[in-house]
């Protein structure tokens, strides 16, 4: 007769398979933010046709050859003007322009529209890339309204500047969202004069979030500090990242973090702490190998020090300092070789501030360390070779950023590194199963 196996050694096994069947699951990756074949998804839908060869004959398909997590804002057929080139003129816009404002640099679902604040929310469009819309022009307000999805509309708006969604075509989760909209929306207050055969100048941070008008008090750290003089030299390079905190972060921050009251060298240090040395779109953070990357402040400090934790956590990009939690809220900019992201807290670096308890059990107070009063060490020598430094660790891009993009519904992901790993919990798993059968030895 089989000897029947005592009950708390089948609950330890159980418990074990179900550890293990947990850490299969969480070993699986969220799926990767990957460029997608603009025309092949909307080639679907025959409503969408004449908005569809627009876009095709227009150079705004190449400029989203690359990029993801985006929301295209398309136009029925019905909802067209009978000449949308003549409307465009009519408004003094270039009809690519007004393509690429109904191109978001963020994707957004119903659900995201749905929880919309009652104030909206300004999202920025492809056309402020083209350096063209001045202050926060080339960005779209999103706001609910009542029975419909949402109104988008122009921050500075004006007959035809507006038109309500109508809903949700289609979506390739967190690449592309496609919302039918109800008529063609027109950017305001753009430069005539200007030409999209210019060559790009480089980007000045410090205008681009004043222009922006929630970052007053990071542009004027920036310009005080003297720092954004180095991020505009880092462009020509691999180019930049930057984490920029709203006012409204600034003004959340405790009482006793002594931020204001740091020596210029070591606030030059937290903005350092907030730019990652490589341009990476939304797609690419989305998309994260390496979560934890060193930062500017790095490069004057020791290897491994002064690092950001970046993954992505319930829809959103999250970066975790040591000491702070903070997720991107929007794209300020992004225009290779710069992308500028909203965060929604000041990322303070563990380094120089610490979390401490408060009184009423509030343990998210952070004040600054002992240790803030002296610089983190700087190599100075000037014999020392470039390969001594330790180069930014890289996230992966959209497979079409690599030159390797695939259409949409034929794009295959590659297998995960630690696939490998998975199979080893499935032989335990296996090797554990046969002692799960409680009961079936009874009575040999």
């Amino acid at each position: 007769m089989r000897r029947q196996i005592p009950p708390v050694s089948c609950l330890v096994l159980l418990a074990a398979a179900l550890a293990l069947l947990a850490a299969a699951s969480a070993a699986s990756p969220a799926p990767a933010a990957v460029a997608v074949n603009m025309t092949g998804v909307l080639s679907a839908f025959p409503d969408l046709s004449d908005f569809t060869r627009l876009l095709a004959s227009s150079p705004v398909l190449a400029e989203l050859a690359g990029r993801s997590s985006l929301t295209l804002l398309a136009v029925p057929n019905g909802n067209l003007p009978q000449s949308p080139s003549a409307f465009a003129a009519a408004t003094g816009a270039d009809l690519a322009d007004v393509l690429r404002y109904h191109v978001l640099l963020e994707y957004l679902a119903p659900a995201d529209l749905r929880r919309l604040p009652a104030s909206g929310k300004l999202v920025t469009t492809l056309f402020q890339t083209t350096g063209r819309a001045p202050a926060d022009l080339g960005a779209v307000n999103v706001t609910t309204a009542g029975a419909s999805l949402a109104v988008v509309r122009s921050p500075a708006p004006f007959p035809g500047s507006n038109a309500t969604v109508l809903g949700a075509i289609t979506a390739v989760p967190y690449n592309l969202s496609v919302l039918a909209v109800s008529g063609l929306i027109v950017p305001t207050g753009f430069d005539l004069a200007a030409s999209e055969s210019r060559p790009p100048a480089a980007v000045n941070i410090t205008r681009v979030l004043a222009d922006a008008r929630a970052f007053n008090v990071a542009a004027s750290m920036l310009e005080a500090s003297g720092v954004a003089a180095e991020f505009e030299d880092d462009e020509r390079g691999a180019g930049i990242t930057v984490f920029a905190p709203t006012d409204d972060a600034f003004a959340g921050l405790p009482a006793g973090d002594r931020l204001q009251s740091l020596p210029a060298d070591r606030k030059a240090v937290v903005l350092r702490f907030h730019v990652l040395h490589s341009y990476y779109p939304l797609g690419s953070l989305e998309s994260i190998v390496n979560p934890v990357q060193p930062t500017l402040a790095t490069e004057f400090s020791n290897a491994g020090r002064f690092t950001l934790n970046i993954t992505r956590a319930n829809g959103s990009v999250a970066i975790d300092t040591g000491v702070v939690q903070a997720t991107i809220t929007r794209t300020v900019f992004d225009q290779n070789p710069v992308a500028v992201f909203a965060v929604s807290k000041v990322l303070l670096p563990k380094e120089m501030f610490t979390r401490t308890a408060g009184g009423g059990g509030d343990s998210s107070v952070v004040a600054a360390t002992a240790a803030a009063s002296s610089p983190p060490p700087v190599a100075t020598a000037p014999e020392a070779s470039e390969s001594a430094r330790t180069p930014p660790t890289k996230l992966s891009s959209p497979p079409a950023l690599r030159g390797g993009g695939q259409d949409y519904d034929t794009a295959s992901a590659p297998a995960p590194a630690h696939g490998i790993g998975i199979g080893w919990w499935c032989i335990a798993l296996v090797y554990l199963l046969p002692h799960l059968n409680l009961y079936t030895g009874r009575g040999r």
